[in-house]
């Protein structure tokens, strides 16, 4: 039975048993009354506990997302093999994961040593930070909208965590949009729901990035998606157009990075990930770590959620490879 007939059900059964008291032994009306108060009271406090349960339980826990997000020329080259699966993803987040929020951290924002910078403001400007590309370029939209709400909630999470921060005005970079742009067409697949974006620590330092990550975690709960955006590998300084051939170290850090990633304890992964960067291959796969700390942040607000690598693919001096931890609904 629904909700609306069960209360009008109860209204009727309780006008009925006053009507008679009232007939037969007006003396009780009183006392009769006021059981029918009590069990009405009863009955809708039952309902309200069972509505609250029910939204509760409605809200699951999303996944967290690693996309390696590639240059500003990524959202043109349409028949590069890495723009279906940022589509098929961008896909799976809307139409299956249904977030309220996105919270998302990008390699080109790094805050300070030991302070993170969350943009608080809804309405901010794209910034085009990438130089020497065409013109149309640097006139490319993205619409979005930060919220204030969500922000407070990632400025609160960090500071029960002892991680400081603070708010500014910061629009979306090229790591963030230019991705998105393709993984969430404004036309074809819009994601509709705000966006945050947080900075990473101006460090080097992988467990330090693995705590943001776990300060964070709990918002997952809420319905709130984290995407961490950067490369698993990105080296610009061997980078040739139209180069032929994979980099050694391309293919051997991207399969150290998928095998650390994807270890079942959460432990174990973790110091996978913080030893990556001790690798012989390391630095010519990551001349600067800043592409490659977003997967620490992702396993850490992933918690004991196993990890999974969706795609990959080395090409040239840089991989392409997107992971997930924690499934996604059905």
């Amino acid at each position: 039975m629904n909700l609306p007939s069960l209360r009008t059900t109860t209204l009727l059964v309780t006008f009925l048993v006053v009507l008679v008291a009232i007939i037969f032994s007006p003396s009780k009306f009183e006392s009769i009354a006021a059981a029918s108060r009590s069990i009405a009271q009863r009955f809708y406090s039952r309902i309200s506990t069972n509505q609250l349960t029910s939204k509760m339980t409605s809200i699951k826990r999303t996944p967290v997302y690693f996309l390696s997000h590639g240059g500003p020329n990524i959202m043109y080259e349409t028949d590069h093999p890495v723009y279906p699966q940022l589509q098929k993803i961008g896909r799976e987040i809307t139409q299956k994961v249904k977030p309220k929020a996105v919270v998302v951290f990008s390699a080109h924002w790094q805050g300070e040593r030991d302070v993170i910078e969350i943009n608080t403001f809804e309405n901010t400007e794209l910034i085009y930070d990438f130089y020497g590309f065409p013109a149309n370029y640097y006139k490319e939209t993205y619409p979005n909208k930060g919220s204030p709400e969500i922000a407070q909630k990632v400025i609160d999470s960090l500071t029960a965590a002892g991680i400081k921060s603070h708010g500014m005005r910061r629009g979306l970079d090229h790591g963030v949009w230019a991705s998105f742009k393709v993984a969430f067409n404004e036309k074809t697949n819009p994601l509709n729901v705000p966006v945050v974006q947080v900075s990473l620590f101006d460090t080097e330092d992988p467990a330090q990035h693995i705590a943001l990550g776990r300060a964070v975690t709990h918002l997952r709960d809420e319905g709130i998606q984290i995407i961490v955006s950067g490369m698993a590998v990105h080296n610009l300084r061997d980078l040739r157009w139209g180069q032929q051939g994979v980099k050694p170290y391309a293919k051997s850090f991207d399969e150290a990075l998928g095998e650390a990633v994807e270890t079942e304890s959460e432990a174990e992964r973790e110091e996978k990930l913080v030893q990556l960067l001790k690798r012989p291959d390391a630095r010519p796969a990551h001349p600067s770590f800043e592409h490659l700390l977003p997967i620490h942040i992702g396993a850490g607000a992933a918690g004991s959620d196993r990890g999974k690598r969706l795609w990959t693919l080395a090409e040239g001096s840089f991989s392409w490879a997107q992971f997930r931890f924690g499934d996604a609904p059905e």
